[in-house]
């Protein structure tokens, strides 16, 4: 394994040096499902854009994608197929005229749909965007007042208890569903043969929208000034969160109904605003391979560039020392020093935050804050400017420690599980932003490497606490944002080693003894997004470069020596290296379960470095030294 462990370090850290862009950055393709090509699609044939050449390179993108039975998918494994992922792409195919309805291809698509319950039992962002394109009636999607953005915080639920990803969709989609704003014209296609008769529920799903409206009616105002009132702040509300390149907190998905929910409120097609939002998405476009193109949801440069960062300082090669120097610039000119929707629930404490996008001002999270900090430490002991930064970042991570431990993604204490139940798909993990172990294990982790807090400090012991009170019985942790329990389980575990957790711990050892066993035959590990789904470990049969890292990280965390399991690993992902194949684009990150999942282009370059360089250090040099989260 000698020689070839080196030369895939050097491999990765050449690799690595040659993509950085003049301004220190690293800019991968942030690459998630084929939602964002398709509503780009329809958002231009809707608005009448004449850029045909766009539309025909995003909708053949979109064919290719397809599965000999007709329908799209999410991820490799998904059986059969997804629902929503196929109404989305069939609508864009058929609205760009890149397909018609008579092609085979599209009667396959069109079977798929109906046989899975027709476009009325698509995911609800997806039955929104079909009603304000005049697909769907509008009776097909719950009703919420729009009157619900007005509810004060004293009430028993708000508009502010939500998330702040989930409000930044609400907002236009609330505007949306109270209009009944349609968007179509001549040629428009009809879609109605796909819609079936449905009968909506009335239980317990919709107890949080009769709290609204008993809530509502607690308001002391005429009912149609207090619908206006209503209508302006929802408005004021999406323009107040604007970034500077015209999207709507630097999201394609909330932007989308941005656009279409200013249409409603009365705005013009050439309205600046309109046209900038525009202008916005284009930006977002990325190379997903040589030959296509694809719309990201967000650029990751800000994740990308502080986790290879951090990863070519652990790699300890000088080669790298110029490539460090300009990322870490460019990471410091990206702090945050705005007031956004984080500072609702933490009005206290002054801004320092990082986001996850180049463009992101106002919307820092734990995960970026923690693994950009981490990536600038190396230098704050000889420069002032940059040390005085790193402190605010520090002070801020701390202050956004949840009430029962934990750290969430964006917003403390918002985690109000009544907010679960609200009718929409994906309620249970995008209403609420709770404390998670995978931003706990990293915040743990940086918390103790790298801002040396003792293991008797108050906010270590209560993360602590938080995991060992959310290890699941067969020892692993559910991981939020990556997939999925290999994920979670190597944050906690390097998290609760940094912060002095001996290894004989039962936590520890009971977290180490399911990694071993789930070792694939190769010796690698790979999850399914199936895991995500249903809450339940599932294996994908095969091995990716990022759950085998990502395993063996937590491993090498734990073991003194290099056992044989490590070592077979580390075999196995070098092989898997220098053989990529399909397991090399299986989605690893989550955005929401069962509806959003993302293939980082950056991590086959990051985890395998990072682990690579951890094993170096405490097995072959015996250096013993920091370790990047």
């Amino acid at each position: 394994m000698g020689l070839s462990f080196r030369n895939e370090m050097s491999s990765l850290i050449t690799d690595i040096i040659s993509d950085q862009e003049e301004d220190g950055s690293y800019r991968f393709c942030f690459e998630n499902s084929l939602m964002t090509d398709a509503y780009t699609i329809i958002l231009w044939k809707a608005l009448q854009i004449k850029d045909n050449t766009l539309v025909g390179i995003l909708g053949r993108r979109i064919k290719d994608k397809q599965q000999k039975n007709g329908a799209w998918r999410l991820f490799k494994d998904e059986q059969k197929g997804n629902l929503s992922a196929t109404v989305e792409a069939y609508y864009a195919l058929i609205y760009a005229g890149i397909c018609s309805k008579d092609d085979p291809s599209m009667q396959k698509a069109a079977s798929f749909i109906k046989e899975n319950g027709g476009l009325d039992a698509a995911g609800t962002m997806t039955k929104v965007m079909l009603a304000s394109t005049g697909q769907l009636p509008w009776s097909s999607l719950p009703f919420a007042p729009i009157e619900a953005i007005l509810i004060p915080n004293s009430f028993p639920i708000s508009f502010y208890d939500f998330s702040g990803y989930a409000r930044v969709h609400l907002a236009p989609m609330l505007l949306l569903r109270n209009t009944q704003y349609v968007l179509k014209h001549g040629t428009t296609p009809d879609l109605s043969d796909l819609i079936t008769i449905r009968t909506q529920n009335s239980g317990e799903d919709y107890r949080v929208l009769n709290m609204v409206k008993d809530a509502i009616g607690h308001l002391k105002e005429l009912p149609e000034e207090l619908e206006q009132r209503a209508f302006d702040k929802a408005e004021a509300y999406m323009l107040a969160r604007i970034e500077p390149n015209g999207l709507l907190y630097s999201y394609f998905s909330c932007s989308f109904f941005m656009i279409l929910a200013l249409l409603a409120k009365g705005y013009s097609k050439k309205d600046s605003i309109i046209t900038n939002a525009l202008q916005g998405i284009v930006t977002l476009l990325c190379h997903s391979s040589e030959k296509s193109i694809h719309v990201q949801n967000s650029s990751s440069t800000v994740w990308d560039t502080a986790l290879l960062t951090s990863a070519l300082i652990e790699a300890d090669v000088e080669a790298a020392k110029e490539a460090i120097d300009n990322a870490q610039q460019y990471l410091q000119s990206r702090q945050h020093f705005r007031y956004g929707d984080w500072s609702l629930h933490n009005p206290s404490t002054l801004p320092g935050g990082f986001g996850f996008s180049d463009i992101n001002t106002m919307q820092p999270d734990i995960d970026d804050t923690t693994a950009s900090l981490i990536a600038l430490y190396p230098t704050i002991s000889n420069n002032p400017k940059r040390k005085e930064a790193w402190n605010r970042g520090l002070k801020w991570v701390l202050s956004m420690q949840n009430r029962d431990g934990g750290w969430p993604a964006f917003e403390k204490n918002t985690d109000k599980q009544l907010l679960t139940l609200v009718p929409m798909d994906g309620a249970e993990a995008a209403a609420i932003d709770p404390s998670t172990a995978d931003l706990t294990g990293r915040t743990l982790y940086f918390l103790s490497a790298y801002a040396n807090l003792p293991k008797e400090h108050p906010s270590i012991q209560k993360a602590i606490r938080w995991l060992r009170e959310h290890q699941r019985q067969d020892g692993s942790w559910y991981g939020r944002w990556g997939v999925c329990y290999i994920y979670g389980t190597w944050a906690a575990i390097t998290g609760l080693m940094a912060s002095k957790l001996s290894p004989t711990d039962p936590t520890i050892q009971r977290a180490k003894d399911w990694l071993l066993s789930i070792q694939n035959l190769d010796n690698g590990w790979g999850e399914s997004c199936y895991s995500d789904v249903n809450k339940l470990y599932t294996p994908l049969h095969a091995s990716t470069p990022s759950h085998t890292s990502w395993a063996l990280d937590a491993l090498i965390s734990i073991e003194r020596r290099a056992s044989s399991p490590i070592d077979k690993g580390m075999s196995s992902l070098l092989t898997s290296l220098q053989h990529p194949d399909w397991t090399h684009t299986y989605p690893t990150g989550a955005g929401l379960p069962g509806f959003f999942y993302i293939y980082y282009h950056s991590y086959n370059k990051i985890w395998p470095l990072k682990t690579l360089a951890h094993y170096q250090a405490k097995y072959v040099k015996g250096k013993g030294g920091k370790r990047s989260s």
